[in-house]
């Protein structure tokens, strides 16, 4: 059974994706299953072991160019694949399998596109209130599965695999000593300040956490959270800075993943770097403001979730003059401190 998987192009989105192609291979463990993405997502399907191959989706987020999504689709014809399913709820996502001829062409109903699938679902948004369920949904036939208690259990959660050649690697190119004992940080987050922890209180963690343990602390993000990363590292002490190292807008996706795999425990905000560290099992500390964990949740049994108020607040502008959102100033680094040292005395 040959599949091709049209996937999402967000990093959350994609480490969720994970789910519904470790449920494919368990319910047919010949298939092969090629997943169909932008470029940037290539190190992350390569450290998915049940994905055979990325295929590069050339167009740009918003781009509907028909006769290029045509002319992959014929290009695509060669593979013979049995069976598409489309995660994206666009028009334009389902147009590379039509044009492949795939003969079954699986999707939730989503946009102006009936006549482009063949194997169409309606979603119950109540029913499936977790992205991850409704990827999942997708691997089973029709009618088999139509709410969240009737997908067999336990749901097949994202897990990356990064060997200890990986990761040493990784930590000679940014001259990190292996021996070091690390926490990650991920202090970034889309969109706008709204969704981050301030950056004073990243940096007065790692001065706890440097007090008390000795850790060190990598600071992991794009480049745009660059100055973030350096807004911590100038407010720490001279001693406390030279065991932080800025690393945001450094290195590859792959070698963020590598080095993420390397530390202790992570503490993150709500991004997509927070579902990496999540599918490497790290002990997670996810602090959340105005958006919500309910939809998509950090997939991991090693996780704690620090939110101080409910409902999902649609907040693309913080409620200070900095940007930041009062209810994550209102997270202490006392209590990140102390939920931290919890999980990593639990996995001792």
């Amino acid at each position: 059974m040959k599949i091709l998987v049209v996937g999402p192009s967000w990093v959350g989105d994609m480490m969720m994706s994970q789910s519904l192609y470790r449920t494919l291979k368990t319910l047919h463990p010949d298939a092969e299953i090629d997943v169909m993405a932008p470029d940037w997502c290539r190190p992350l399907l390569n450290k998915m072991p049940e994905v055979r191959q990325a295929i590069s989706m050339p167009l740009g987020h918003g781009r509907l160019a028909i006769s290029v999504r045509r002319q992959l689709g014929i290009h695509l014809r060669t593979q013979s694949y049995n069976q598409a399913y489309i995660l994206p709820n666009s028009f334009k996502s389902a147009l590379v399998p039509f044009f492949a001829k795939i003969p079954i062409r699986t999707g939730w109903r989503g946009e102006m596109r009936y006549w482009l699938l063949n194997d169409i679902r309606l979603l119950d948004k109540a029913a499936f209130p977790q992205m991850v369920q409704r990827y999942v949904a997708l691997a089973y036939q029709k009618g088999t599965v139509n709410n969240a208690d009737e997908i067999p259990k336990p749901i097949l959660w994202p897990q990356l695999a990064v060997t200890e050649t990986e990761i040493v690697q990784s930590k000679r190119i940014f001259h990190i000593p292996e021996q070091l004992p690390i926490i990650g940080f991920c202090p970034g987050a889309e969109f706008s300040p709204a969704k981050r922890w301030p950056a004073y209180h990243y940096a007065e963690l790692a001065q706890l956490l440097f007090a008390a343990h000795g850790y060190k602390i990598l600071i992991f993000g794009s480049q745009k959270d660059s100055r973030i990363g350096e807004d911590i590292r100038q407010s720490l002490s001279a001693d406390c800075r030279q065991h932080c190292f800025n690393l945001a807008g450094k290195t590859t996706l792959e070698q963020a993943v590598n080095l993420l795999a390397s530390c202790r425990a992570v503490v993150t905000n709500d991004s997509g770097l927070m579902h990496i560290a999540a599918a490497l099992n790290r002990p997670l500390v996810a602090l959340y403001g105005p958006s919500s964990p309910d939809f998509t949740p950090p997939l991991s049994n090693r996780v704690e979730i620090i939110r101080l108020i409910t409902g999902y607040h649609k907040v693309r502008k913080g409620s200070t003059e900095s940007g930041y959102h009062q209810s994550l100033i209102d997270i202490k680094p006392e209590c990140v401190f102390t939920a931290l040292t919890q999980l990593l005395a639990e996995s001792q």
